[in-house]
């Protein structure tokens, strides 16, 4: 995992920590930088502006004699990263359901995302996660168009022994949606997720769709589940969703296989919201809360 950026950074903490730390030596060198983490999937606005950076906090630092010059290249890329990977926008998972069951409410969770991101493993996995802090949960497969879909739910709710609200395919994804949050509100269960049809972020009458959804559900959450393998793409779906709607959170999917790693320093930074947890794995265990710090370790160790 994230082999592409640990060789990238560990190459220009080498090639830094041997040159004077003035404008005209580092250029060269953060040139060639940004061209390597384009190719990591981090997105050229985000690349420009993480060397851009680097530069500024670096230039015109004074070294003393013989002073090993890597801890300070390497604790100011991590400075660098952590500013990107931190937003002022703020909204959890489990204390928004805590807020909701403190006021007698269902918490309401609308899940988006393209087709193929593992939207659907994934709504499995934080119904897993919800179980396990102690809470009911149901799921709304208002996925009405993908074929498969419904039995998909069906089965892992089975596995988790709660209930899936269905009707049957071509039927009105936002009348799921509510017949969802009634049955919740009917039956005493703390949170809905609701499963939404994976559509590309250029086909209208589908987004137009999740915007109904929207207006019916009123989610209390937005999380945006993306595929890291697919890099700048994910981040380009997610700037277009945030179009669409109001995304909280974000779920990164398949990071266990991402050995590029761009996608995640690049969408927090390009859409302000934060990355909430990241999938590792195909069990339903495998999803675990995204550590920015870790992360930047991960990459500079």
């Amino acid at each position: 995992m994230l082999e592409g950026l640990r060789k990238a950074f560990y190459l220009l903490i080498e090639k830094v920590s041997s040159e004077e730390l003035n404008p005209d030596k580092l250029k060269p060198l953060l040139e060639d930088f940004k061209i390597t983490l384009v190719k990591s999937d981090v997105a050229y606005s985000v690349a420009e502006s993480i060397c851009s950076e680097v530069a500024e906090k670096l230039s015109g630092i004074k070294v003393k004699r013989f002073e090993d010059v890597k801890p300070i290249v390497k604790n100011t890329l991590k400075q660098v990263l952590l500013e990107k990977l931190s937003t002022q926008y703020s909204k959890d998972l489990i204390e928004t359901v805590k807020l909701k069951l403190s006021q007698k409410e269902p918490a309401v969770i609308l899940f988006v995302g393209v087709n193929g991101s593992g939207k659907t493993l994934t709504i499995a996995k934080v119904a897993k996660l919800l179980l396990k802090n102690g809470f009911t949960v149901c799921i709304a497969c208002s996925d009405t168009f993908r074929a498969g879909a419904i039995e998909q739910i069906e089965i892992l709710a089975n596995r988790l022994g709660i209930r899936a609200i269905k009707q049957g395919y071509g039927s009105d994804a936002a009348a799921v949606a509510f017949d969802a949050i009634q049955y919740a509100k009917a039956h005493g269960i703390n949170a809905v997720l609701i499963d939404t049809a994976g559509r590309m972020q250029t086909k209208k009458n589908l987004m137009e769709e999740m915007r109904k959804i929207a207006r019916v559900a009123k989610p209390d959450l937005v999380v945006f589940v993306g595929d890291s393998l697919t890099g700048n793409d994910a981040v380009n779906q997610a700037e277009e969703f945030m179009k669409c709607l109001n995304i909280d959170l974000v779920i990164l999917t398949k990071m266990d296989a991402d050995a590029k790693g761009g996608a995640a320093i690049s969408i927090s930074a390009l859409i302000g919201r934060p990355i909430a947890y990241i999938g590792i794995g195909q069990n339903l265990d495998d999803l675990e809360p995204f550590d920015p710090e870790k992360f930047v370790e991960n990459i500079l160790s």
